[in-house]
């Protein structure tokens, strides 16, 4: 044989060999980009790529304005962290109030799917489920440490998710704060009689306890507060700490200021997920949202701590006198929050069913409540 013919026989040896193995090689991904990432993926096909290698592209609703401290603000923290954490896999992009639905419809919204997931907090829902209400705030309940036990250790966390999980929503704890105020009236309350009549903006189970006293109670949105109480609609307003509440100019038409807040001792905000977009992240991606939102409750708590001296300084000098409610009136609170509890419970089996949750915990968690701080 030739010496050129060998070495065609060899080159197309070798050609063939690199063939073959390249044929055998898997083949790379391909890089997520942002068109192939916001591309919708069809349920059941083949085609369609697994959650991680496609990544996930939110749209949260919001309750609250971007702008409130902390209420707010930590959703914005929420749509930055989970984005940086998961080096971009997970984006969520966050709306403000009334952007994607009106702020008090999020609930529906993320449980039809039409909104992928709401910030928000669970007492906005308690004409759909009344039993939520124990997952933002109880009157006379829990304080920071102890709400957090009962969540994560107590059984309140399985609960929470029962209830959302019947609507298609899967639920998470992703924001904590500090006590609230109790009230802005426009006049000293001297006399618990002086409630009666009152047309007040009010939240959640504090509501109903405000209602016993012969308050009328509205529940409107963070932004629809100032012009109700300017304008006569409303009389009072209970919202938040001292610290978001000064930012929303209550005092200037409200001079008086009551604490401590017996409604809210401590509140939860949550993150709704519509329960398909859940199931549809792999078990990295879920534990990823989870850490996330377990880092703004700590965020939330510390910076909640924080700032709230500097508010209630803040409104002193422009002014408001800082009151606290005397025993008696504290005990006739607390005297209609247990009616309300035992009426509610009545009605309503989900309620009773957490309120027993809770309870119990609470018993058991007093020995060391009552011997275990100064």
């Amino acid at each position: 044989m030739k010496a050129g013919t060998i070495i065609a026989v060899v080159v197309a040896l070798v050609a063939g060999m690199l063939v073959g193995m390249y044929a055998l090689a898997p083949t790379p991904e391909a890089p997520v980009t942002a068109e192939n990432a916001a591309a919708p993926e069809t349920a059941g096909s083949e085609a369609a790529a697994p959650a991680q290698q496609a990544g996930v592209r939110w749209r949260m609703g919001s309750a609250f304005a971007s702008s409130l401290p902390i209420l707010g603000t930590m959703g914005k923290r929420f749509e930055e962290r989970i984005s940086t954490v998961s080096n971009g896999n997970i984006r969520v992009q966050f709306f403000e109030p009334g952007a994607l639905v009106p702020a008090l419809e999020l609930y529906d919204a993320v449980s039809e799917g039409s909104v992928d997931a709401g910030w928000s907090t669970a007492g906005y829902w308690a004409g759909k489920v009344p039993a939520a209400q124990f997952f933002t705030a109880v009157p006379f309940g829990p304080g920071l440490g102890e709400f957090l036990a009962w969540v994560y250790h107590g059984g309140g966390l399985e609960l929470w998710q029962e209830l959302y999980a019947r609507n298609n929503i899967h639920v998470l704890p992703c924001n904590m704060i500090s006590p609230e105020g109790s009230g802005w009236f426009r006049e000293p309350i001297d006399d618990i009689s002086q409630l009666q009549g009152l047309k007040m903006r009010f939240f959640g189970l504090g509501a109903r306890v405000m209602e016993k006293l012969g308050v009328s109670t509205q529940l409107l949105a963070g932004g629809d507060i100032y012009p109700a109480l300017e304008l006569g609609t409303i009389d009072a307003t209970e919202f938040s700490m001292p610290v978001i509440d000064e930012g929303l100019g209550f005092y200037e038409v409200a001079k008086n200021y009551y604490m401590p807040g017996w409604h809210q001792p401590t509140s939860i905000n949550e993150l709704m997920i519509n329960m398909d977009r859940w199931n549809a992240l792999t078990e990295s991606q879920q534990a990823t949202v989870e850490a996330v939102c377990g880092d703004n409750v700590r965020a939330g708590i510390a910076e909640a701590e924080a700032s709230q001296f500097k508010a209630l300084q803040d409104l002193q000098e422009k002014g408001v006198t800082l009151h606290r409610w005397p025993d008696e009136f504290l005990d006739r609170f607390r005297a209609a929050w247990e009616e309300v509890a035992q009426e509610e419970a009545a009605k309503d089996p989900d309620f009773k069913k957490v309120l027993d949750s809770l309870t119990e915990f609470r018993n058991n968690y007093k020995i060391w409540r009552e011997d275990g701080y100064l």
